[in-house]
């Protein structure tokens, strides 16, 4: 079997989400954006594909658009939504046509060398990640099998934590503490059997500030305002500002300890080691990380070992798709460090369902009191991430990534 083309294709959507200008994601005015499909052809018909998305939000009962900014992509392009992806797939198909589908690690390795110089045109780690999940899913087009049961299957539902958007100051939405404690009793409501918070990333600079950034007091207080909430039994969990000195770090573990929380993520910029290995000497609440520090396994590899982490963080798309997690797994698998994989999809569904070692929850999200997460996106048939109301999830036994294709409304949208 032989690859013959790769294929891109883009299609219509509305949405109610927007990025700010650092990239993070909130509620916005209805617009229409645009997801990407990746296939992967071969010359016996089997066919993997990819998609840049596979959630979707929708308003909510609570959706106030009369408050809302019309925020837009225009200062940050993710994946799939500008011409980069474009670019990058035509730079990589002549490298790709005439392989044989199955040997990724020879793939991985042309595409990884692609890297080192870049040029006009850079392969990230995202791209690599895009081309070897298509691989995954074609691999089971071809046995008839889930990806899971392909990397080993361990596990067919996974108990998910609900992922709480950054704060805003949008009414009713995330802009008091309170907001989010109101909010938190209504995840657990649903079921979710933990809950993230993202809290304020605000930049609020003066002609007398050093650094601009949020108030860390109100950090803390809408940590007290979830935990008075949920209760003590409810796992909870923070990403909070990714720039606070490590004094601001130390002081905020120290008040999440008091409030039993699980973790602490990314609470200082991810360049300085020595920094997360001076945070995690000095707290009992396990440090996670590294989230979005460059260098796939290699990075996770260095932050175990100087002891800069109690937990390690990694995505499939952070590390170069579904061969690099699993390698990053079986890492820590052999440290004894708990993994605990981040963002949503297909692809971290399956990778979770064959993993052994700790790496207990599925990030669901990121929510939002405006929207409403449990939609099927009109792309599929049914949703990739179903949750049952005990709050599991269950992964497809569908063929390869499970993808159940609404062809019809992907060629009724098509762009390009």
């Amino acid at each position: 079997m032989k690859i013959v083309d790769v294929k891109l294709t883009k299609f219509k959507k509305k949405t109610w989400l927007g990025v700010d200008r650092d990239g993070h994601m909130h509620p916005s005015k209805e617009k229409m954006s645009q997801t990407a499909m990746i296939e992967i052809v071969t010359d016996d018909g089997f066919t993997g594909r990819y998609f840049t998305a596979d959630n979707y939000l929708v308003p909510s009962g609570q959706y106030d658009e009369q408050g809302l900014t019309n925020l837009c992509n225009d200062n940050y392009i993710p994946v799939g939504t500008g011409d980069s992806l474009r670019d990058a797939i035509e730079k990589l198909k002549p490298v790709l046509i005439g392989e044989d589908p199955f040997c990724r690690e020879r793939i991985y390795r042309k595409l990884f060398r692609m890297q080192r110089l870049g040029g006009s045109v850079p392969i990230l780690d995202e791209i690599i990640g895009i081309i070897d999940c298509a691989l995954w899913d074609l691999a089971g087009q071809y046995a008839n099998l889930p990806v899971y049961k392909l990397l080993g299957g361990h596990r067919t539902r996974i108990p998910a934590y609900g992922s709480i958007m950054v704060g805003d100051d949008y009414r009713h939405g995330l802009a008091q503490p309170e907001d989010y404690g109101i909010y938190a009793k209504q995840l657990k409501d649903r079921g979710y059997q933990g809950i993230k918070l993202h809290t304020w990333m605000d930049e609020n600079w003066s002609d007398s500030v050093i650094s601009g950034k949020p108030e860390l007091e109100r950090d803390i207080d809408a940590c007290r305002a979830v935990r008075d909430a949920v209760g003590e039994e409810m796992p909870l969990f923070i990403d909070a500002f990714h720039d606070y000195t490590r004094y601001e770090a130390l002081k905020l573990g120290r008040e999440l300890e008091r409030l039993h929380f699980e973790w602490i993520e990314e609470p200082m910029d991810e360049y300085n080691l020595e920094d997360y290995k001076w945070l995690a000497s000095q707290l009992d609440i396990p440090v996670i990380g590294p989230e979005t520090a460059k260098g796939k396994s290699q990075t996770r590899l260095q932050w175990i070992l100087s002891g800069a982490c109690d937990i390690c963080r990694a995505g499939v798309m952070d590390v170069g798709g579904i061969t690099q997690i699993m390698k990053t797994i079986h890492m820590c698998e052999i440290f004894g460090v708990p993994l605990e994989l981040h963002s949503p999809g297909a692809a971290t569904l399956h990778v979770m369902a064959a993993m052994m070692v700790p790496g207990k929850y599925y990030e669901r999200g990121l929510l939002h009191p405006y929207l409403d997460y449990d939609v099927t996106p009109p792309w599929f048939h049914t949703p990739v991430d179903v949750m049952d109301a005990e709050g599991f999830m269950h992964v497809s036994d569908r063929a390869g990534l499970g993808y159940d294709i609404n062809w019809e409304y992907i060629k009724e949208n098509q762009v390009i």
